[in-house]
């Protein structure tokens, strides 16, 4: 972990919409009962509805509002590039002929690294989102270097997803510091699909989120959703 920084974690998730951002926005909550300063960060995202009368970015509302560090009110200090069109970054952005610089992500997070107490990076999708420049989002979890938590979106698949997304976790010479199972819909099976990932995964499981109610689960997610799901889970060790 950078020596500059008192704790940082890197979520991601075994596919897209799977809870990294609830998860992402209950883990800065939490960081807050510790640290003073606290800051959600994304390298890009896809995407932008009507939010109070302004085209915003549902994910980075979210973590606007879990975090505590002035830094959150500008969007630009949280997230670099910010594509109107749902979609894999980097055919939103060749569409619209848009470089996504992967030094300028990179230098976002690093300038949040040094103002604040604690971080929360959120992914792209899954663990491997290609940008442009030849790299992906694997290469920028291992290029900020901060201990991974992996989001395990509990349905059918998911624990071939999970093992695979840690065997590039670990590849990369990365800590998965733990896992979150939520469960994102109905399966067969949830409470067993939970203990086999937990005999599979040699990392601590940080809480299981049950099915969230049509209110809770609307996005962007209120503070209200954020608190209830923080009480389901736990920071790593």
């Amino acid at each position: 972990m950078p020596s500059n920084q008192n704790i940082g974690f890197f979520v991601t998730g075994t596919d897209t919409e799977v809870g990294k951002t609830i998860v992402s926005g209950a883990l800065l909550l939490l960081l807050q009962k510790k640290y003073s300063q606290v800051i959600g960060y994304k390298p890009v995202v896809a995407g932008v509805t009507i939010i109070d009368g302004q085209l915003q970015n549902e994910d980075l509302v979210t973590l606007t509002r879990a975090s505590n560090h002035p830094a959150a009110k500008d969007i630009t200090n949280i997230c670099p590039y910010v594509l109107e069109v749902p979609s894999a970054p980097h055919l939103v952005a060749d569409k619209n002929q848009i470089e996504l610089d992967y030094t300028k992500m990179l230098n976002g997070f690093r300038n949040l690294e040094k103002q604040t107490d604690a971080i929360i990076v959120e992914g792209v999708g899954g663990f491997r989102v290609p940008f442009h420049q030849n790299k992906d989002s694997a290469d920028f979890a291992k290029d900020i270097g901060l201990p991974v938590i992996l989001v395990v979106g509990m349905r059918l698949g998911c624990i071939n997803h999970a093992l695979l997304t840690i065997e590039s976790v670990l590849n990369r010479g990365l800590i998965l510091a733990g896992w979150v199972a939520n469960t994102i819909g109905p399966m067969n099976l949830i409470d067993e699909n939970i203990q086999s990932l937990r005999q599979l995964i040699k990392a601590p499981l940080l809480g299981t989120i049950p099915h969230l109610n049509p209110e809770l689960a609307s996005t962007p997610y209120t503070l209200k959703a954020l608190e209830t799901v923080a009480n389901y889970i736990h920071l790593p060790e």
